[in-house]
């Protein structure tokens, strides 16, 4: 097993002691930061994959996230200076009425690492928030509505448009979670939508220098 899939193994295993040496191992081993960070979410997409189906639960899920975030702790430095590049300010949350925040710190993470700096505003975001959060921050490029729970589309939806149609220019919003998909993102008027972290990451960069 090479390191980068034992890294991947001992996130899902939610090993918290074990991953930061595995991660400092591979990257002595002269091993990419951004792959041995893709081998973290993966892993913990392994661990989402699980939950959903109800192969584990909370605490279990709760335990891989803190592994994988002992494991970033690692790898921040190493990613800060292999991006090198600013792509703007993220302002990043999940919707009114949601307290899901698991998938958004993995999107944030994995943005992060791209080259963006991240405003997190945590979890239950109104949109007003969202709004004086833009005013707030220099050079926002992104804007980013995670939630989690389909009863919370409609505060998502609600969000979007007013965002949209605050007079804010100067960024994209896209979207994501369980209960989104492309055709919801697109009814909404959300610049884009991507099923997971990794896909954000490129989505994100992608819209952003274009």
């Amino acid at each position: 097993m090479s390191k980068i899939e034992e890294v991947k193994a001992h996130v899902e295993k939610g090993k918290s002691k074990i991953v930061p040496q595995l991660v400092q191992e591979a990257l002595d081993a002269g091993e990419a930061p951004q792959e041995i960070l893709q081998a973290m979410v993966d892993g913990m997409g392994v661990v989402g994959d699980k939950f959903s189906a109800g192969e584990i639960f909370v605490p279990e899920m709760l335990i891989a996230a803190k592994a994988m975030s002992k494991g970033v702790e690692v790898l921040k430095p190493h990613l800060a200076g292999d991006s090198g590049i600013s792509l703007g300010t993220c302002v990043i949350g999940t919707v009114a009425g949601d307290l899901h925040d698991i998938g958004k710190n993995l999107v944030a993470m994995m943005l992060e690492s791209t080259g963006f700096k991240i405003v997190d505003l945590g979890v239950d975001v109104s949109t007003e928030k969202f709004l004086n959060a833009i005013k707030e921050n220099d050079n926002v490029t992104l804007v980013t509505l995670s939630g989690l729970l389909s009863t919370t589309m409609p505060a998502m939806k609600q969000s979007v448009a007013d965002i949209k149609a605050s007079g804010l220019t100067g960024f994209h919003v896209i979207v994501g979670g369980a209960p989104v998909t492309p055709e919801f993102a697109k009814e909404i008027g959300a610049d884009g939508y991507s099923p997971d972290a990794g896909s954000a990451a490129v989505l994100a960069k992608k819209l952003v220098t274009a």
